[in-house]
């Protein structure tokens, strides 16, 4: 699944394939956690995180919640969920996260 995404990511998004990495594994409030996929910025910090579920799974409030909670450490600007049917991205604003009705390229993604 995170291969496949990866090169959903690359096709529809643009991003580069040299700025995702998948299974990266960090620490928060003492706990271990691993993100899906993480695309950095051009600045080379992290932008977005996705979290990859099996097709059967639903991507409910629990989903996002937990991409949420990975954020707390990683600081990106956007969350995807996807379990491969179905992808939802949110986009971190001064009110919170904001669902995106469309993916954005990855060029737009760097601007502030």
């Amino acid at each position: 699944m995170r291969q496949w995404f990866i090169s959903v990511l690359h096709q529809g998004m643009h991003i580069p394939e040299h700025m995702m990495d998948s299974e990266v594994s960090f620490t928060h409030a003492g706990k271990k956690y691993r993100a899906d996929i993480l695309v950095y910025g051009r600045d080379a910090n992290p932008l977005m995180i996705v979290e990859c579920k099996r097709p059967e799974v639903a991507l409910d409030q629990a989903v996002v919640d937990q991409a949420i909670r990975y954020n707390n450490e990683l600081n990106v600007r956007y969350i995807v969920i996807t379990n491969g049917n179905k992808s939802f991205i949110f986009e971190r604003t001064a009110d919170g996260w904001q669902f995106m009705p469309q993916a954005p390229m990855w060029e737009d993604m760097n601007k502030e």
